[in-house]
């Protein structure tokens, strides 16, 4: 398989070209001839015209690289070794819904060959590869697996927004079905990752793997939040305790805020719903997801408070709310948990307007029905800074000021102007 690749005589297909499959191809386009597929055409005519429809890569990224982009399903018979990096969301239970998975899992089945390579990127829980995704690729190629073709997992661990720990500079977790398939697939994902493979004698070690780094996250962010509540009802600042803590060398280094995205507020629902299907109730878990989901309601309501208890009438209140992507710096607006603390402001009756600077204003009414300001308009009762764009991190309390009336509440969620800002009522978690 590496031969065939690097002699020119095999392609790879990358199906689906978000934020984790458009990097992965064109770094594997600097060494084999890749297949970039996705089924939306609009985003196809973008990459085909240099651009990144994520906003993540600059357009110099996609220069001489040796790569189509296509939407034609007929396209990937081409190729030889095949990469699904789709999303996978939850629904509206918070119940897993692999629907993209297995669409795309579904179109390439036909075009399977003998000799093929299938490895899934997509966070998935421990088993979902096998118990779900073989089957399907067995059923529709009439193929066998290890026989006739070979299935991989490599979780993905794209971080948006972050230039740092970028694709080629974090260890890639591997598995395959199999030993030969382990081999093969380490040595392509070699040729691109500078800080090393590291194979795991299972796929379900891999997916295991990749779920839980989200998971631990989710639940040192619901224990930070969980303090910030307390710290709250004692009138002390969260991130000065937090910044207290951190000078002992082995405190863990996390804050209290939003938890929202395709990432971090999605995967522990994947790991809580095989652990009921195992019969086990993952208490730790699903106490850590009920404390962030809670958090933008509980964000609104002390805002709400703030506002009432300068003796203003709640229906005539205005808030500034400025950020609604799910983190700072990126365009992506999946989950974000701002729309959480907009609806409950919303249920009071108050006046809410919303800027971001990331943010698209279609995109954002067409998922959210909301719709985006260009930029402030008059006095507010109230603003809320809740996702710490870089363009935010420039303002003066001056700024604020002008832009707040005379009985007002600024609200820092992130903690990045605690020490800016000296004459206006703040507050933060």
């Amino acid at each position: 398989m590496i031969d065939k690749l690097q002699n020119g005589k095999g392609k790879i297909s990358v199906l689906g070209l978000g934020y984790v499959g458009l990097p992965i191809a064109l770094e594997l386009a600097n060494h084999f001839p890749v297949i970039g597929f996705d089924i939306r055409e609009d985003r196809i005519r973008m990459m085909q015209q240099g651009k990144d429809p994520s906003n993540e890569l600059p357009p110099g990224t996609f220069k001489d690289k040796n790569i189509k982009f296509t939407h034609n399903t007929a396209k990937l018979a081409e190729a030889q070794f095949h990469i699904i990096a789709v999303p996978t969301p939850i629904d509206e239970h918070n119940l897993p819904d692999l629907g993209p998975l297995l669409s795309a899992t579904e179109t390439l089945a036909p075009h399977l060959k003998k000799g093929d390579y299938v490895v899934y990127e997509s966070t998935v829980y421990p088993g979902c590869t096998e118990e779900e995704c073989i089957p399907l690729l067995e059923k529709i190629s009439g193929l066998l697996l290890n026989h006739d073709f070979k299935v991989g997992y490599s979780p993905e661990r794209i971080n948006p927004g972050d230039t740092v720990h970028t694709l080629t500079n974090v260890v890639k977790v591997v598995a395959g079905s199999d030993e030969e398939a382990l081999k093969n697939i380490t040595e392509i994902y070699k040729t691109i990752i500078k800080a090393g493979i590291h194979p795991v004698s299972s796929i379900k070690v891999a997916e295991a793997a990749k779920i839980i780094e989200n998971t631990q996250r989710d639940i040192n962010i619901a224990f930070m939040n969980e303090l910030s509540i307390i710290f709250n009802r004692m009138n002390i600042n969260t991130y000065e305790v937090l910044e207290a803590a951190g000078t002992k060398w082995n405190f863990l280094n996390f804050s209290p805020g939003l938890v929202g995205g395709h990432c971090i507020g999605v995967d522990p629902y994947y790991l809580t719903y095989k652990s009921k299907e195992l019969g086990y109730h993952a208490q730790i878990i699903n106490s850590g997801r009920f404390i962030n989901d809670s958090m933008g309601g509980y964000i609104a309501k002390q805002v709400v408070k703030k506002i009432v208890a300068k003796g203003k009438n709640i229906r005539d209140a205005r808030v500034l709310v400025m950020g609604i992507t799910f983190k700072e710096n990126v365009s992506d607006i999946r989950n974000s948990k701002v729309v959480d603390m907009i609806r409950e402001f919303e249920s009071y009756r108050v006046n809410v307007e919303t800027v971001d600077p990331y943010a698209n204003k279609n995109e954002v009414f067409e998922e959210y029905g909301i719709e985006l300001s260009e930029k402030p308009e008059g006095l507010y009762d109230a603003i809320v800074v809740a996702v710490a764009h870089k363009p935010y991190l420039e303002f003066e309390e001056t700024d604020f000021r002008n832009l707040l009336n005379g009985l007002a509440v600024f609200v820092d969620i992130k903690g990045v102007y605690r020490k800016k800002i000296k004459t206006l009522e703040y507050w933060s978690l």
